[in-house]
């Protein structure tokens, strides 16, 4: 929903993040526009570590971030694509799959993943998407990858505060 009031996020800080980004190549204007905003606005948050691959399209892009989900050395992942509606039944078949995968993906690895797939009416409004879609990914993955790495923190002190529980023990299990 363009023009939505997103609410006030903290400041993002994704200096010591390394984050990898999946883009279908499909409608490969619109995801190229879509990582060049995506990378300039991680790079403006301070990230660093940055890998991008590229996949034929946005059925694909699930199980790239599964293959780079299993590597467990990314704080937060993102999926580019761009699925615009045609004629057939295709384009909720594409939608939906893809959309799913990149869900499943996120919560089998409790690894956040930022979805940039734009699904549009046509190509006016996936253009018109594009570059803000490509910033919000980028910001929504280091907030992500931020709070996840709070609510472990968290998990590790209280771990460490319940009784019979040291801290070499709590950060065992965090």
């Amino acid at each position: 929903m363009q023009n939505a009031n997103q609410g006030i996020a903290q400041e993002l800080d994704g200096q010591f993040l390394h984050i990898g980004i999946v883009q279908a190549r499909f409608n490969e204007d619109v995801t190229n526009a879509l990582a060049v905003a995506c990378i300039q606005e991680l790079e403006a948050l301070g990230v660093s570590q940055i890998d991008h691959v590229t996949v034929p399209g946005a059925l694909e892009v699930p199980l790239a971030l599964q293959a780079m989900a299993e590597r467990a050395e990314y704080d937060a992942l993102i999926a580019l694509g761009c699925i615009i509606r045609g004629e057939t039944y295709h384009f909720e078949l594409v939608a939906n799959e893809s959309g799913a995968g990149v869900s499943r993906i996120a919560l089998d690895y409790n690894l956040p993943i930022a979805n940039a797939i734009l699904t549009t009416e046509d190509m006016a409004q996936a253009v018109a998407r594009q570059t803000d879609k490509g910033r919000d990914a980028a910001r929504v993955a280091v907030e992500m990858a931020m709070l996840m790495e709070d609510l472990s923190g968290d998990l590790a002190e209280s771990l460490d505060d319940e009784d019979g529980v040291d801290g070499e023990v709590a950060k065992d299990l965090a």
